[in-house]
């Protein structure tokens, strides 16, 4: 090599790792319960406990055990699946995550939960690869997931989850919440031709055989709401000598029935009577 382009390499090589960004911390997973992964720099950010308890989530009482019962396992280094909660918007899928993990890590302080956001399904392979072989057990919540990025999301989370050449991290979790049960999106691309488009949607539905555990939640019927209020009301000392006229009028006026109408419901009535209520 000429000596004389040595310092000018020099330079450039130190303007390069100038320009790189910094290495992210190791992650400390001891300051909290739950964390959000920023996918720019690789860090997690420590985030506040879930304050909505099991117990008050109602009407969906099958779902809530069925999904205990596989975190349970998860927690005690016993088999466990990864989940899919799918249904209508507003039963409670996401809650039912949240506050079964809060439930759940009571017993196993290991226990930790991770929220990643939907639009970053392509880096997933790389927050897996720092939580593999740590002592934690980790909960990996992706909310409302679908993939409107196309087959390259769904590649990119299938990676995730069998962990290539090093097999999928036994210590992870992953659950997903999605308003569709194959997690297609709503308006797939049809431009890229019959064939192409055939199989993104092919690479997508098999993403949700990776899930070993599906729980459905369907449209809420009428008595089952109505037990929800009523049984919200009765928990936070609410009375209405006419509850359920009123709580089907509410239902009817927002055009649906669930668990989040229903409280929406109870919040609104606690309001009107000078109470409070948690978020």
């Amino acid at each position: 090599m000429d000596h004389a382009l040595a310092p000018l390499l020099v330079r450039i090589a130190e303007a390069l790792e100038r320009l790189a960004p910094p290495a992210p911390a190791e992650a400390d997973f001891s300051a909290a319960r739950l964390f959000r992964h920023d996918p720019e720099t690789g860090a997690f950010h420590p985030a506040p406990d879930y304050p909505l308890s099991l117990d008050s989530l109602v009407g969906v009482e099958r779902q809530k055990a069925r999904f205990v019962e596989n975190l349970e396992r998860f927690a005690q280094r016993l088999p466990a699946n990864h989940v899919l909660l799918w249904g209508v918007r507003g039963t409670g899928k996401s809650s039912i995550a949240k506050a079964a993990f809060m439930a759940v890590g009571q017993d196993h302080p290991a226990l930790k939960l991770v929220e990643v956001d939907r639009d970053q399904v392509t880096a997933l392979p790389a927050p897996f690869d720092v939580l593999r072989g740590r002592d934690e057990r980790f909960v990996v919540l992706c909310d409302d997931l679908s993939f409107e990025e196309g087959a390259a999301a769904a590649k990119a989370l299938k990676s995730a989850l069998e962990g290539g050449v090093s097999g999928p991290p036994e210590n992870v979790l992953f659950v997903a919440t999605s308003n569709r049960r194959h997690l297609m999106p709503r308006g797939h691309q049809e431009d890229r031709g019959l064939i192409a488009t055939a199989e993104d949607a092919e690479e997508e539905v098999s993403v949700s055989d990776r899930f070993g555990l599906w729980i459905g939640f369907p449209p809420m019927d009428q008595p089952t709401y109505l037990e929800a209020v009523r049984a919200y009301a009765a928990r936070h000392e609410l009375s209405d000598p006419d509850l359920d006229r009123h709580a089907l009028q509410w239902a009817q006026l927002r055009g649906a029935r669930s668990g989040r109408v229903a409280w929406q419901f109870i919040r609104d009535l606690a309001g009107a009577q000078g109470k409070t209520l948690p978020l």
